[in-house]
């Protein structure tokens, strides 16, 4: 069967979409046909239909199109890619079949919609570009198309997973011949296979050099050419700008810079640490909620939770930038009225980064106009109170605020008070502001002023006073006069419509007017779509003006936020050095104070500096005490408030004196990650080994429970073996573990100290009392912990006569089958494994000090030689 030109248009645009499913418009709703029915109708909850029934019908599903943003919202959730075609012209003109065609591809990260968008959040698109086989080095780049940020780096392997774990894209490019992508960059994201000459370095820099209209990229910091340090950067960089410009279709003058990203830039956080210290997320179910970056949130506008989102992935090293946002902090701490009022204002501000992005891209609307122009009335009053502040941020802020007075007063003399979403619904441009559109909604309304002034000049020029204009739906307008002066018509009236008393009559002029009436309403929304282009193309013309001033009014607002968590939290400035000094007096941990009752949390002291900082001192911490003690919350909360001084921020504690950290590791906890065929223990290993590596003199290592996933000796021998390096290395540490052996590195090595949780025995039961002091546990009460925890009263019990019987014969004694039959007495066959750590006591050794040497034959000597080694397995 001969296939119908409108389905050759459609199979024309699918062959285009690819993978996509395409949504095909059709008057007043977007269809689907083929596997993309089927597909969307199990995804999206539509009816399958079928269009053609017959010997072969084609299946077809479909949505009102004003539904749109809803379907996209699921499409994109499920990981899918949607084009969307669109008919290019108006059908009632159109000759033959309507011209349609792909407007736009829309991705997981291509998104710029408000409604498919969280606004505190960035929405990231990246690309990797992957070095040749045997090199380890990897290209990267990412950019937010709704706000227009785009960076891009080249970096080895293990760096490139902790830029992506930062970063969280929601989509990423890979070329369609590239190696895999590690399983934890894949998980809850959207890959996308693209052509591999996309990576092309020489194209990639021809394609970028075109779009930012520049003879090469070293202004932005780019070394060109296939060899340089920056190709793969390059690679990865150009590939996103293709897949932008084949899939939007539209212009991309936003993004307007390629930054390159520099790790030295920053303290640097690993993959791992960041998702041990919850900084952005919680490791449970990974929600913002309880995360160090849900407590210090206190902004107002969403343009300022991204920055302090950022902000907290990338804290400063230079002291210089971080006394400066103290002081700004401080100055909006002191300042009560000035910062609650900066606030005040801040609420009455749109996300004109979003925004921006929409007007350039040619997506916004009347509302996001009038968003503007609200937001550009409240930058006087804004500047007027950042006028003469003494700290530098808060003066650049003021001195970076634009106020684009033209723009705001044309954008508020030509929109109404209140505007639709879509310029298609018209009634957005305010009366007075056009004359002709003026006429126009006039000539719609029915123009009863009209009507009323050409009544009563026919009234005055024939004479007849009974002369009545009117207007009906099936004879459009018309003149009535009654019989009775019938014979005084003009010969120019023509008649249309006898009545029983009356005769109804039509004029060339009002012929004329109703021509006009009845075409007004189409030609006034023409006219108001084609001022508010003039309106957008006026906005899109202060671009970058706005761009600078949405990047100040972010600032503002983090560091106005930072100062009202600080002011009602009773946070405080930390002093920062240079050095590698870390005292924290009267600590409190971020995350854990703020979900508990006021006044509750018990705060503790850190004194831990690096070899450089002092002579005397210590550098390494072991922390020993039972769990549920507060040995993980401690050492957490010292890194979260190094990192929290970095970013800028007041802190919890009485005082706080931190030397800058050049990286943080917090290696607390593991998991198995059986995708890549490795055990907690390997995972523990892998973080272990990039720790010893990588720290420097003047790094920050926290970690927890080193070595638990072997067996003891195993454990204990490598924890007692990484402590050592640490030490050497002079890094900051704070080390919890349950090996109690290894406080005895405080007596062999000058630089460590015992640190442990108070706790106190009442009536057998424990009170953990969440205090840290000098010295080491003695026990580890974990038989108390699982009491606690509902592990059954038989279990525990047996668990404590187990206990008692190896505390009393040593680690290689048999627990007995049976709390009866517990003799503890060793087995023949017992082996004992001697301690790395000193020599512990054994049997054999009390039988042989017990032998009176003197008093002993040859005979029974050779005996007993016997005999001990029998019970020593030999």
């Amino acid at each position: 069967m001969a296939t119908s030109p409108m389905m050759q248009q459609y199979e024309a645009a699918k062959a285009t979409a690819g993978d996509a499913l395409l949504l095909f418009r059709m008057g007043d709703f977007y269809e689907l046909f083929h596997d993309d029915a089927k597909l969307a109708a199990k995804l999206l909850g539509l009816s399958l239909t079928s269009r053609d029934k017959g010997e072969n019908p084609v299946p077809m599903a479909g949505f009102p199109h004003h539904q749109l943003e809803q379907y996209l919202a699921k499409i994109v959730a499920a990981g899918k890619r949607a084009a969307i075609c669109e008919q290019l012209e108006d059908p009632k003109q159109a000759k033959g079949i309507v011209k349609r065609d792909i407007v736009r591809v829309v991705s997981r990260g291509t998104l710029t919609d408000d409604a498919l968008l969280d606004p505190q959040t960035s929405n990231y698109l990246a690309a990797v570009r992957f070095a040749g086989e045997g090199e380890t080095q990897v290209g990267l780049a990412w950019v937010d198309i709704s706000m227009g940020r785009f960076s891009a780096t080249s970096v080895d392997r293990r760096a490139a997973h902790d830029v992506m774990t930062r970063i969280d894209a929601a989509e990423i490019l890979v070329a369609d011949d590239s190696s895999p992508l590690p399983p934890a960059w894949i998980e809850g994201r959207t890959i996308t296979k693209r052509p591999k000459w996309d990576f092309a370095i020489r194209d990639a820099e021809r394609k970028l050099t075109a779009h930012f209209g520049t003879k090469n990229l070293e202004g932005f910091g780019f070394t060109s050419g296939e060899t340089s340090r920056d190709a793969l950067a390059i690679a990865a960089a150009g590939a996103v700008i293709e897949y932008l410009s084949e899939t939007q279709k539209t212009s991309l003058e936003h993004i307007d810079q390629l930054h390159w990203h520099s790790a030295a830039d920053s303290l640097e956080i690993d993959a791992a640490t960041w998702r041990s210290l919850e900084i952005t997320r919680t490791l449970r179910d990974g929600s913002r909620e309880g995360s160090l970056l849900s407590v210090l949130d206190r902004t107002i506008t969403s343009m300022g939770a991204r920055l302090l989102a950022e902000w907290l992935a990338y804290p400063l090293v230079d002291a210089a930038a971080i006394e400066s946002r103290l002081d700004a902090v401080g100055e909006l701490i002191e300042q009560t009225k000035l910062a609650a009022a900066i606030r005040e204002t801040l609420g009455s501000i749109y996300d004109i980064q979003r925004l921006v992005a929409r007007v350039t891209t040619g997506r916004c609307g009347p509302r996001d106009l009038l968003f503007l122009a609200r937001t550009l009335a409240a930058l006087p009053a804004l500047k007027a109170k950042l006028a003469g502040r003494q700290s530098a941020l808060l003066n650049g802020c003021d001195e970076r605020i634009d106020l684009c007075a033209e723009l705001r007063a044309k954008l508020e003399a030509m929109l109404a008070d209140d505007c639709p979403l879509h310029a298609r619904d018209g009634g957005f441009i305010r009366t007075g502001a056009d004359s002709r559109l003026d006429q126009f909604r006039e000539l719609t309304a029915g123009g009863k002023q009209w009507m009323a002034s050409y009544q009563a000049a026919e009234i005055e020029r024939t004479g007849i006073s009974s002369i009545k204009v009117g207007f009906n739906r099936v004879f459009g307008y018309y003149l009535e006069i009654t019989n009775t002066h019938r014979d005084r018509v003009p010969p120019e009236y023509h008649r249309k419509q006898t009545l029983k008393n009356a005769e109804r009559y039509i004029t060339p002029e009002l012929k004329e007017h109703e021509e006009k009436v009845l075409t007004a309403e189409e030609r006034g929304i023409e006219l108001e779509l084609q001022l508010f282009d003039e309106l957008r193309a006026l906005a899109a013309t202060a671009r970058a003006r706005l761009t600078t001033t949405a990047a100040a009014l972010a600032e503002l607002d983090v560091l106005a936020g930072l100062a009202e968590v600080a002011r009602s939290r009773g946070y405080v400035r930390p002093e920062i050095t240079n050095d590698s000094t870390l005292v924290i007096e009267a600590g409190r941990h971020p995350v854990v104070e703020a979900t508990e009752a006021a006044g509750t949390f018990v705060p503790n002291d850190t004194i831990c500096s690096g070899h450089e900082a002092a002579e005397e001192g210590e550098s390494l911490l072991l922390v020993t005490g039972p769990n549920m003690a507060g040995k993980s919350t401690y050492i957490r909360q010292t890194a979260l408030l190094v990192l929290m001084s970095q970013v800028g921020c007041y802190v919890p504690a009485r005082r706080a004196i931190v030397g800058i950290a050049d990286r943080l590791f917090a290696r607390v906890g593991a998991s198995d990650e059986l995708s890549r065929g490795q055990s907690t223990f390997m995972v523990e290993m892998t973080e272990a080994a990039r720790i010893c590596n990588t720290s420097t003199n003047r790094s920050l290592v926290v970690l927890d429970e080193i070595g638990r996933g072997t067996s003891t000796y195993d454990g204990l021998s490598l924890a007692w073996s990484i402590a050592e390096h640490l030490h050497a290395i002079g890094c900051r540490t704070l080390f919890a573990t349950h090996y109690h052996e290894l406080t005895e590195l405080a007596e062999r090595l000058p630089r460590v100290g015992c640190r442990n949780v108070m706790v106190r025995e009442h009536f057998g039961k424990i009170v953990f009392l969440h205090q840290i002091v000098p010295g080491s546990a003695d026990r580890s009460y974990g038989i108390h912990v699982a009491r606690l925890a509902g592990v059954p009263s038989c279990v525990t019990g047996r668990a404590e006569q187990i206990l008692a019987d190896l505390e009393q014969h040593g680690h290689n004694a048999s627990p007995s089958a049976s709390p009866a039959a517990s003799n503890g007495k060793l087995k023949s066959n017992d082996r004992f494994q001697l301690s790395l750590f000193g020599i512990e006591t054994h049997p054999v050794l009390d039988e042989v000090r017990a032998v009176k040497i003197d008093e002993l034959r040859p005979l029974d000597a050779l005996q007993l030689v016997a005999k001990w080694r029998a019970s020593l397995g030999d």
